[in-house]
């Protein structure tokens, strides 16, 4: 589901073959497996979570903050890099029919053994970044670390990757959504019963299972090709209607419940992408097969990053005011 940005442009419009213009082993090669531009889907459930702690009356370590950020960003490299090699070794690039994101290893500027490395490189460090905070919160801590780490390199790698499965969704729910809020919560706060974390949690990563549903339903003719059971090869596109729709709707009926736990109206200013989320719910619906849904992705992630947001801007009004 990453890399949602470099989608567009010379790749979409066939001005430029994939990877034109990049070097082996250069930093554009590596900039095309780490895929920066991604990054603020990761941490904008952090600031947002940060900003909900906040408003209730949390002193913020701040040296706490700064390593589960810097948590956050390395799993996303972790992520990327792995989905780069991942799929390359397993030969989901032998067909030429895929319109997502060129992988600097299938386009051999950088081996997989480099980025293998990259990869055991970047969890040494993450480790690193995340022993402060099991040493302040504990067991728990360490637990969502490492599972957070596993789950990266599942998605495409191992002997039945999460992202040849229809579990791809449920994923990022758990780990873009609950890790990723309720997770800071903890390793900041040392509790995890605030029902508005939980209930911002749900919200942000329903939207982040929306643009995989996005990402999996542009491509489940090649992913059925290839062998990937993906959601959408699974259920069929009515069902994936349906389920999109859920994934950036529920989102917004969530800011009720987590406005009144939170006792402050400004948590409801989410609320004013409701035409726009509407827009997607149509808009996916009567999308046209292959490149057309790039657009329709960058919108949704767009969709998730005003949303995250507005929910943090609101929890700071709400402290304020």
């Amino acid at each position: 589901m990453n890399g949602f940005v470099e989608r567009g442009g010379a790749l979409a419009s066939g001005s430029a073959p994939a990877g034109a213009g990049v070097a082996p082993g250069s930093l554009g090669a590596w900039l095309m497996a780490m895929r920066p531009r991604t990054l603020p889907i990761t941490v904008s459930p952090v600031i947002t979570a940060i900003a909900l702690i906040w408003s209730r009356g949390e002193v913020i370590d701040l040296q706490h903050a700064l390593l589960v950020f810097a948590a956050a960003v390395m799993m996303q490299f972790i992520t990327n890099m792995q989905n780069d090699v991942g799929y390359t070794l397993r030969g989901g690039e032998r067909r030429g029919d895929r319109v997502g994101l060129p992988r600097a290893t299938a386009l051999g500027l950088l081996t997989p053994r480099q980025v293998q490395l990259a990869i055991a490189a970047a969890i040494a460090l993450t480790l690193v970044l995340g022993w402060p905070l099991v040493q302040a919160r504990g067991v728990p801590v360490m637990l969502m670390g490492l599972a957070s780490i596993v789950a990266a390199l599942a998605y495409m790698g191992g002997p039945r990757p999460i992202a040849y499965t229809p579990l791809g969704e449920l994923t990022v729910l758990v780990f873009f959504g609950f890790i990723a809020v309720v997770g800071t919560d903890y390793a900041l706060t040392g509790t995890a019963d605030d029902p508005a974390l939980w209930l911002a949690g749900a919200a942000l990563g329903g939207i982040a299972a929306a643009a995989l549903m996005v990402n999996n339903a542009r491509d489940w003719e090649h992913d059925r090709d290839v062998g990937r059971r993906t959601l959408a090869v699974v259920v069929g596109r009515a069902a994936m209607d349906r389920l999109y729709a859920a994934g950036v709707l529920v989102p917004m009926v969530l800011l009720l419940p987590l406005a009144w736990h939170a006792q402050s109206a400004w948590l409801l200013l989410p609320a004013v992408l409701l035409p726009a989320v509407l827009r997607l719910v149509r808009d996916f619906a009567r999308c046209a097969p292959g490149l057309a849904y790039n657009g329709l992705l960058f919108r949704t992630f767009v969709t998730e990053l005003q949303f995250a947001a507005l929910l943090a801007l609101g929890a700071v009004l709400a402290r304020l005011l």
